[in-house]
């Protein structure tokens, strides 16, 4: 595209989102960056990592997954929570830096259920072991998940109570909204998907039981938080154990989904595309999306995801109805510029496995970033 019409992209277009005016439809996809302390308390590089998204241009941004709880939650090492007092006053400090710029700031909410990278005992529907193996550039180790113990119904109110306590938490800490983790092979995914879900009570079952969890908690939080405050929902069908998982049902199962999410009606929905490609994870044999979905039995705001910097990809997902807003990952982890440069013409730096590999923390994609620029220079 030349740069008349990349402006004319309908991805610079403004968008109400609730009470909010995006100045375009580019978001900041939730990226685990593994650099919070040992406490998982926010750091001052972590303040300016999310604070050059802002500068650059994105009209919102969704943090990394942050832990709702200090019993079972936790996904990494160094993951940032939302529970204690220290981590509440950082949270707080970094929105209060952000927010000088025109920017949403959702924090994503998340519990790992049986994939935890860290911890030696794991909760999740039910006792069966993980696909796949732990990721090392998470920090937690490597080989095998372990076998994780089938959760009681006490175990899973206080999964519904840690959400909802982390939602009120992210108010006091100055977030826009949050953003319900129910994707990527996640405790909530765990809920949805019937290999990890084998219970037979009333969290088990048809998808409407299997879903009951995640209306609970976003039932609990819209009635906790101001009305102005965002609850969104990510959904996707790969996980990250098992990133070209597909709906054994198809298109049937998206769709038995989105009817249990527009009965309890979160303020957007996310579908996010595990492996990266959008074409591959999130569309059907009759043409037909998942975000596309969401969108016409929902009749909610839809974020896609999935390679979208590819803007005659993004280009036609707006125009054709299948999403209304484009999260970012890769490209954003690049070149957190990236708005600022396409819409004035400059290429944008472009992302390398080297710069989550191998660690996925901040310090490193710096660093990286660093050698990338002398030897694109040399």
């Amino acid at each position: 595209m030349n740069k008349e019409q990349i402006k004319r992209h309908p991805g610079f277009i403004p968008y109400q989102l609730k009470h909010h005016q995006l100045r375009n439809r580019f978001v900041v996809a939730p990226m685990s960056r593994v650099s919070a302390s040992e406490k998982g308390v926010p750091t001052e590089n972590m303040k300016r990592y999310y604070s050059s998204f802002a500068e650059g241009g994105f009209s919102m941004i969704i943090s990394e997954g942050l832990y709702t709880d200090l019993r079972y939650s936790k996904a990494y090492p160094k993951q940032p929570g939302i529970v204690t007092p220290p981590q509440l006053e950082k949270w707080a400090e970094l929105t209060s830096a952000i927010k000088e710029r025109p920017v949403v700031l959702i924090a994503q909410l998340m519990h790992a259920g049986s994939i935890s990278q860290c911890l030696p005992v794991t909760k999740a529907p039910s006792s069966v072991l993980p696909q796949g193996e732990k990721m090392k550039e998470y920090g937690g180790g490597e080989g095998a998940f372990p076998v994780p113990e089938e959760m009681t119904a006490a175990d899973i109110y206080n999964v519904i109570e840690g959400f909802v306590l982390a939602a009120q938490n992210a108010v006091a800490t100055g977030f826009h909204g949050v953003e319900i983790h129910a994707a990527n092979g996640y405790l909530l995914d765990q809920f949805l998907t019937s290999y990890t879900n084998q219970r037979t009570d009333e969290w088990g079952g048809d998808v409407s039981r299997r879903f009951k969890i995640i209306h609970q908690i976003i039932t609990g939080i819209k009635q906790s938080v101001p009305q102005h405050f965002i609850v969104g929902l990510r959904l996707s069908e790969g996980k990250v154990n098992n990133l070209y998982y597909r709906w054994p049902e198809g298109k049937a199962m998206a769709k038995a989904i989105l009817n249990e999410v527009n009965n309890v009606k979160p303020d957007y929905v996310h579908i996010a595309a595990e492996s990266g490609n959008w074409q591959r994870d999130c569309t059907y044999e009759d043409g037909s999306s998942y975000s596309g979905l969401a969108r016409q039995i929902t009749g909610l705001p839809v974020i896609a995801n999935g390679g979208l910097h590819q803007l005659d990809i993004s280009e036609k997902i707006l125009t054709n109805g299948d999403a209304d807003l484009l999260a970012l990952g890769s490209a954003a982890l690049a070149d957190p510029f990236w708005p600022n440069k396409v819409v004035a013409g400059i290429e944008a730096d472009r992302f390398a496995r080297d710069l989550i590999k191998p660690l996925a923390t901040i310090e490193h994609t710096w660093k990286m970033q660093g050698k990338l620029l002398l030897s694109n220079t040399a």
